[in-house]
């Protein structure tokens, strides 16, 4: 699984990248995690408002941190 953070470097970016490696690591996920903070890079995949989430290519979600329930739910499915 590949894992894409996007964000430009704010609290609320830097939140959603700990939350998701903390979920990968809990739930022992075989996954990738990288963060994208450059703004042509992030606007490639359409996103407008960070932080934003992209698993294997599609982005999740987009404009808030969601808790770690939230993301267990979008990478366990």
């Amino acid at each position: 699984m590949e894992i894409i953070i996007l964000g430009t470097g704010c609290s609320k970016c830097d939140n959603l990248e700990k939350v998701t490696r903390q979920v990968v690591e809990e739930q022992k996920i075989d996954a990738t995690i990288t963060k994208v903070e450059d703004i042509m890079e992030i606007m490639a995949y359409g996103v407008m408002t960070t932080p934003a989430l992209v698993v294997d290519g599609k982005v999740l979600l987009k404009g808030y941190v969601p808790g770690a329930k939230e993301i267990k739910q979008l990478l366990t499915k």
